[in-house]
């Protein structure tokens, strides 16, 4: 299932194929998620009583459904839901179990934090479009990179008309970015930048289109990995996309928490149909544990993790209704139950 939104017209398209289906209020769901955002008038951008919404979501194709799963003789066979490649980045850098980019954790903090406020009504002329960009420093030695200091910080927030910029300015560093990135990464320094475009009355979908997974690199490491280019958003666990990509994270994540390496990726190959996965390699940019090599972290991940749709999807339960969560401030780096 995707979206596309522009001014008041909301298109839902994708396949859904899964029993008692017509009971599914789609453009229900819809309108909820628009109102829990914040587009609750056209003030906002987007009033979720009064937009339009137009549906296109057929069964999935039948060919696909037999590749992946009818023609299976085992439940534990279900094949990758399309090909590709998926990535999984883990690193030290934070000193927390977040095992996340720092730059990009502090980002995607930063946006949390707007919408805490907004809902909260702390910051009465918040509006609900915003977003950020932080840029550090850091130290290099030998294979290791250590943060420094942030060099700028960017947030661009939408407002209600009438807003002073310096009121902004001063709120939104001291009641927003200050709260979220520690003292010791600011220095003299340090550069403020906010709403650099100047007002920002006009957001949403009234400003600019839409589209479900078009910001991968904000929903994964923030640039710090490579990206095979789908996205997760919109997909259920059988799209290897989502469940793959999550289970590169895993396997990162579980080889850096184990003081294995420092800085960890895992790279994973799909074809669609087939169970087993085509590569699976990882790389921990010279990080790894002294008496130990990338090879060796290669064979703990296929001696202790296994790489199949079927028992990726099981390992990490993802049949649970958790991907809603997912769908802002990033997909990683945040202690979701």
């Amino acid at each position: 299932m995707e979206a596309v939104m522009k001014g008041d017209l909301v298109v839902l398209l994708g396949e859904i194929s899964m029993k008692d289906r017509e009971k599914v209020d789609a453009p229900q769901i819809a309108r909820d998620v628009i109102k829990e955002v914040g587009y609750d008038c056209q003030e906002t951008g987007l009033d979720y009583q009064t937009c339009r919404i137009v549906t296109k979501i057929p069964m999935q194709s039948k060919e696909i459904t037999d590749a992946i799963r009818d023609r299976k003789a085992k439940k534990e066979d279900l094949g990758a839901g399309d090909q590709g490649m998926m990535f999984g980045y883990a690193t030290d850098e934070s000193g927390d179990d977040s095992f996340h980019p720092l730059s990009h954790l502090f980002a995607n903090r930063i946006t949390h934090k707007l919408c805490e406020l907004r809902k909260s009504g702390d910051i009465e002329w918040l509006m609900p479009d915003c977003k950020s960009q932080v840029c550090m420093k850091y130290k290099t030695e030998e294979t290791t990179v250590e943060p420094v200091s942030v060099h700028y910080v960017i947030v661009s927030t939408q407002h209600k008309t009438g807003i002073d910029s310096k009121e902004i300015e001063a709120t939104v560093i001291e009641k927003v970015i200050k709260p979220i990135i520690d003292d010791k990464y600011l220095t003299e320094e340090t550069k403020f930048i906010i709403n650099p475009s100047g007002s920002f009355v006009v957001g949403g979908p009234q400003a600019v289109s839409g589209l479900t997974g078009r910001k991968i690199i904000s929903d994964t490491y923030g640039g710090w990995a490579s990206h095979g280019g789908g996205c997760f958003s919109g997909k259920d666990p059988s799209k290897i996309d989502r469940t793959a990509s999550y289970y590169a994270r895993y396997v990162a994540k579980s080889l850096v928490a184990s003081g294995l390496a420092k800085r960890v990726m895992v790279e994973l190959a799909y074809a669609i149909s087939v169970s087993d996965p085509l590569c699976v390699h990882v790389t921990s940019y010279g990080t790894v544990k002294e008496g130990y090599t990338d090879e060796d972290l290669l064979e703990v991940a296929k001696n202790n993790f296994n790489f199949r749709p079927y028992q990726m999807i099981e390992e990490l339960k993802m049949r649970r209704p958790i991907f809603k969560k997912t769908t802002v401030f990033g997909h990683f780096g945040r202690n979701n139950p």
